[in-house]
């Protein structure tokens, strides 16, 4: 009985159809897609409305197929086709995270000038220069939106008071904020004698994809009874690269797996 690969969605109740492929080796929920098209009449509702590739227990039945069966994928250059449409429309892209920057910062001390609730010196630091490093792709680049001032008028009779909130946009200090620009909404409520002029302003940036994190060794030393000790804090800059999704290789990958199953 062949098992083939094909394209679904979940059942009427959101689960996973029964009559998908139980052999370890399957796979389903690849390679999700919006099942209607916009503009148009849905064909599916939900939660149907998304088509996944996986393999299937057996044929479809001529007579009928179950609910959520959409279709057959039947050659792997068929797969390949169908895998970079909805990768291209989706934009698929292969992130790596990559080391990019590394410094540390060593604290050497008595062991006794460490830890005091005023701390009277004793302790020396020396911080290394930032070794940099480059990966290899494009430099993610992430974007959001932020509310960063409001700006609150109450007008009342007797005179008129501001408060103003600021927010900044704050990202990771190894990240370079860019491309900000800044729109205003403003809403004015009367109740009674007194109006209430709200000024939102909201800005959007991108930023570089770039984290990063900090970890501290200790060690001591001791010397006809004198205890030195280390402080060794390394910091490290990770960049997320991108480059350009592998269809070919995806398709051989699914495809081979569809073909163990069957041969």
């Amino acid at each position: 009985m062949s098992q083939p690969l094909i394209k679904y969605t979940l059942t009427k109740q959101g689960r996973q159809p029964e009559w998908l492929s139980s052999d370890s080796r399957a796979f389903k929920g690849q390679h999700s897609t919006a099942a209607n098209k916009p503009g148009k009449l849905p064909r599916f509702g939900s939660p149907q409305d998304n088509i996944y590739l996986g393999i299937a227990a057996g044929d479809p039945d001529s007579d009928g197929t179950p609910d959520g069966y959409v279709g057959t994928i039947g050659s792997k250059s068929a797969l390949q086709t169908y895998i970079t449409e909805i990768g291209s429309a989706s934009g698929y892209k292969v992130t790596t995270g990559t080391v990019t920057g590394v410094q540390t910062s060593v604290t050497t001390g008595l062991s006794t000038a460490w830890g005091q609730a005023e701390y009277s010196g004793g302790l020396s630091t020396t911080t290394s220069s930032k070794h940099t490093a480059s990966g290899v792709g494009t430099v993610a680049t992430l974007s959001g939106s932020t509310v960063t001032k409001v700006v609150v008028v109450t007008d009342t009779p007797t005179g008129s008071t501001t408060a103003t909130t600021d927010t900044a946009v704050v990202v990771d200090a190894a990240s370079t904020l860019s491309g900000v620009s800044t729109s205003v909404g403003i809403v004015t409520t009367s109740v009674g004698v007194t109006t209430t002029t709200t000024t939102t302003s909201t800005t959007s940036f991108t930023y570089t994809d770039v984290n990063s994190s900090s970890s501290t060794s200790t060690s001591s030393t001791t010397t006809d009874d004198v205890t030195t000790r280390t402080d060794t804090v390394t910091t490290s800059e990770y960049t997320n690269y991108e480059t350009s999704y592998d269809y070919a290789a995806e398709a051989t990958r699914l495809w081979d797996i569809h073909q163990a199953i069957n041969s």
